[in-house]
This record gives C-alpha cells, structure tokens and sequence, in this order.
C-alpha cells in the first residue's frame, strides 16, 4: 500500500515538522509514505473572488501533475463527509480490497482546493467543520492514517 499525501506549502514551525516525522516514521511500519508539498502562490487578504480562484487554480495544478490516473484520490474539503475514525480505517481497507494499492490525500492552500482538484476527487472528506491551518491539517492526517492501520491490523489505539 502506498499512500501520497499532497499539500500546498510548507512547514516552517518546528514543532509541527516534528510531528510529521514521528507519524512518518510510524506509518512505515504499514505503508510507503510520501509527502509532496507544491509552492503556494502568495496572495493579498484583500483579493477579489477572481484572484483567489486565480491562485486556486495555480495551486491545482501544481497538485494535479503528481496525480496518476489509477490513484485512488481524497481530498480534504470542508463540505466533505465526516467519518469518525473507525469510519475512515473502514474505508481505507476498502479501497485496498477493491484493488487500489495507492492513495492521494490531497490539502489544499489557505483558499482550499481549485473546481478542477475537486473534480478528480474519487471521496471528499471533512474533518470538521471548522477550519484549520493547513499546515497543521497535515499533523492531523498523518495521525488518523496510523490510527486507522492500528484500527484494521487490530492493534490497540486510544479511543
């Protein structure tokens, strides 16, 4: 099993790089992790809906390049569905018996995803309704991809 984490950005606090490594090095136990970052375009606060879906747009594309045709790809979006954890490790077993041996989880940039990232979408998924950091997303994912190996493999996890 292969699972690719696409984000946009990157990780410049210490604190949350040293998360992703730990959770790297866990997950290695299970899968071959990779974690691609592509550049996010710089934006004003300020930006018209136009420049927005502008930059949007060139963050998806960026993204869309290390998309193979036969990933199995999620992406992270508010208006997704929740899963609880036991939930998401149900549905990563499943895509592994439906013959899909690699993956995408895609996290979009401060404006979240382009039409066309969401589009390609085979499953959107939500964490919340809240919005979080997009570098701290990656923590949180990376953490509930173990937990739900831990789950599926009968190991124990914190409930």
């Amino acid at each position: 099993m292969k699972i690719t984490i696409i984000t946009v950005g990157k990780i410049k606090e210490k604190y949350l790089t040293e998360a992703i490594n730990e959770y790297s090095k866990r997950l290695s136990k299970y899968c071959k992790l990779e974690i691609i970052e592509v550049a996010d375009e710089k934006t004003d606060e300020n930006a018209s809906e136009t420049m927005n879906k502008i930059t949007k747009d060139k963050e998806g594309e960026r993204i869309l390049k290390y998309v193979k045709d036969d990933s199995y790809v999620i992406t992270l979006e508010i208006l997704g569905k929740m899963l609880t954890s036991p939930e998401l490790a149900d549905k990563i077993d499943k895509i592994c018996i439906n013959g899909s041996s690699h993956i995408v989880f895609i996290i979009g940039g401060s404006l979240g995803l382009s039409e066309n990232v969401s589009k390609r979408s085979d499953y959107k998924l939500s964490f919340s309704q809240m919005t979080f950091p997009h570098q701290l997303m990656r923590v949180i994912l990376l953490e509930q991809i173990y937990r739900a190996f831990r789950i599926n493999n009968n190991e124990p996890y914190h409930k």
